[in-house]
């Protein structure tokens, strides 16, 4: 997503979404997740390392630089990889739930604009 805080343009940009921006709504109605929650989980290294333990191969997960422009199924391999030595190895379900609760927010919007950006208009609006 070229500018995160123009989400409608995104969403009518893309080929399987097209959405319309409906009457009214604006920009901070829409919040999107970049590129998915692996994504969130990769960027907090020090959870991950809390998580996973001495046996997680950090140097296979990707660079921190831009995390949100990588394709999904290339960050969830990459933290899969990283971790099939571990006894608790990532995988989607109740496993990614556990890591995902243990991850610093503050981190994660340091590192993630999108993630920032969502947590600016929810503070905003609660």
């Amino acid at each position: 997503m070229k500018d995160v805080e123009k989400p409608w343009e995104h969403l009518k940009a893309r080929q399987y979404d097209g959405w319309e921006r409906p009457a009214k709504v604006t920009d901070e109605q829409a919040l999107l997740m970049t590129t998915c929650m692996e994504s969130w989980i990769v960027a907090d290294r020090d959870a991950l390392l809390k998580h996973y333990g001495s046996k997680l191969q950090e140097m296979a997960l990707p660079a921190l630089v831009d995390l949100e422009s990588r394709h999904r199924h290339v960050v969830t391999e990459a933290l899969m990889h990283a971790t099939r030595n571990c006894s608790n190895a990532y995988a989607k379900g109740k496993r990614s739930f556990e890591v995902l609760g243990v991850l610093n927010p503050i981190t994660l919007a340091k590192l993630l604009p999108s993630f920032a950006r969502m947590v600016r208009i929810l503070n905003e609006n609660l």
